[in-house]
């Protein structure tokens, strides 16, 4: 009976058009945002010689515009039709690249950072909007099963990505990756258009200001128990990523003793597990309340970076590196469907544009201190503090099992 309920579960879903649409559309825009990273990275690496600073300035336009544009592009997204939004936030990033190709034409290379930097700005704009229109044309019963599949792809492009990427680049040169992104980037506004009309009912009226529209959202997380519980779930699984995320080379090379191109395998591993666990996620996640499942993601990537720091045999670190990757989509997909469930749809961009910055902001923070804090303490204490931070941030969710109990009883009745 269960796995009839989930089947016509499943039917319903992909029936949707809202996620018929969604799906395909975010499958063209991983292939330009792919072949975008890889292939501006290369080129960049090549005409500089393998200048650091270069190198990292792309980071810099790929994360930036996160702290500066996501919540002022959520406050954006909350006041615009969410629809017309994403179009226009592609149709936009088409343009961007192909004046960027254009300018590589007549010999100004260094504007290749615009390409990274205009379309990660627009992303704070159409990510949220996207949020937004599953809050407003999915079932609530459906929506963590649809959050699971939008993972997966996700899952599946850390996979194929970076493989994609590099081949466009390597056979076919910086002109064509700049075109194919360009493409990709329409075709995912040409796409949208088959979305439903947007609702009128849910512009803002023009009589509150921009700044009326920020502090109600702060306002609105303040007074969200969910949401603010989430917020210190979210600074703790950033300083844990962040503490750890340039410190896997090291992984491989000092406590395994092995060469570093060996890394590969770990992440290999971690993205087969992702794109596994997306699958199986789709089929329990519809009984599953939000908070569980990020608690499990959580409790399994502390155990994860417990065993990863205390190994020295290659298929033990490779198993845990597989298994976290394997749970991981439950982090993504309990917190977007907690945010989804405990957010009102006027204020769906806002949310995210707070929660994601301080998601960011502490990653950023112990990924600038990690190799120092490397110099001062071992490999394992920075792994074993960071299966400790997960911890701290599985205590965060615990209030919010009981309260969960009760509202999905209440549902039911």
């Amino acid at each position: 009976m269960e796995q009839a309920n989930a089947n016509v579960s499943m039917g319903l879903l992909f029936r949707n058009r809202v996620i018929q649409t969604l799906l395909l559309s975010t499958f063209f825009l991983q292939i330009g945002v792919w072949v975008r990273n890889y292939s501006i990275l290369l080129y960049v690496v090549e005409k500089t010689n393998e200048d650091p600073v270069a190198v990292s300035l792309i980071s810099v336009a790929e994360f930036a515009p996160i702290f500066l544009f996501s919540f002022i592009g959520g406050t954006f997204a909350d006041r615009w039709k969410p629809k017309m939004t994403m179009i226009w936030c592609d149709f936009l990033s088409a343009i961007s690249i192909f004046v960027v190709l254009l300018a590589l034409f007549f010999g100004g290379w260094k504007v290749i950072f615009f390409a990274t930097l205009v379309s990660s700005i627009l992303s704070q704009f159409s990510q949220p909007a996207g949020m937004k229109l599953f809050k407003l044309h999915v079932k609530e019963e459906l929506i963590q099963m649809g959050m699971s599949i939008y993972q997966t792809i996700f899952a599946l492009f850390m996979i194929i990505g970076p493989v994609l990427g590099t081949f466009v680049y390597q056979h076919f040169g910086i002109n064509a990756a700049i075109a194919i992104m360009g493409v990709a980037f329409l075709l995912s506004a040409g796409i949208l258009f088959l979305l439903p009309s947007d609702y009128d009912a849910e512009e803002m009226s023009e009589a509150t200001t921009l700044l009326q529209e920020m502090k109600a959202g702060f306002k609105y997380v303040w007074q969200s128990r969910a949401l603010t519980m989430l917020g210190g779930c979210f600074a703790a699984a950033g300083l844990a990523l962040g503490l750890t995320q340039p410190l896997a080379v090291f992984l491989v090379t000092e406590q395994l003793g092995l060469p570093k191109e060996q890394l590969q395998w770990l992440m290999a591993a971690f993205g087969i597990g992702m794109i596994l666990g997306g699958g199986l996620t789709v089929g329990f996640s519809k009984k599953t309340p939000p908070q569980i499942l990020l608690a499990i993601g959580m409790g399994v990537s502390a155990l994860g970076f417990l065993v990863m720091g205390l190994s020295d045999m290659f298929w033990l670190t490779l198993t845990a590196q597989f298994i976290s990757g394997l749970f991981m989509p439950c982090v993504h997909i309990g917190i977007n469907t907690m945010i989804l469930k405990n957010t009102d749809s006027a204020f769906i961009g806002r949310v995210n544009g707070i929660l994601n910055p301080i998601f960011m902001g502490c990653m950023v923070i112990t990924m600038t201190t990690s190799g120092w804090l490397k110099k001062t303490f071992s490999l394992v204490s920075m792994y074993e503090t960071t299966a400790l931070l997960f911890v701290i941030g599985v205590l965060f969710l615990v209030p919010l099992f009981k309260g969960s109990t009760i509202l999905e009883k209440s549902k039911e009745a």
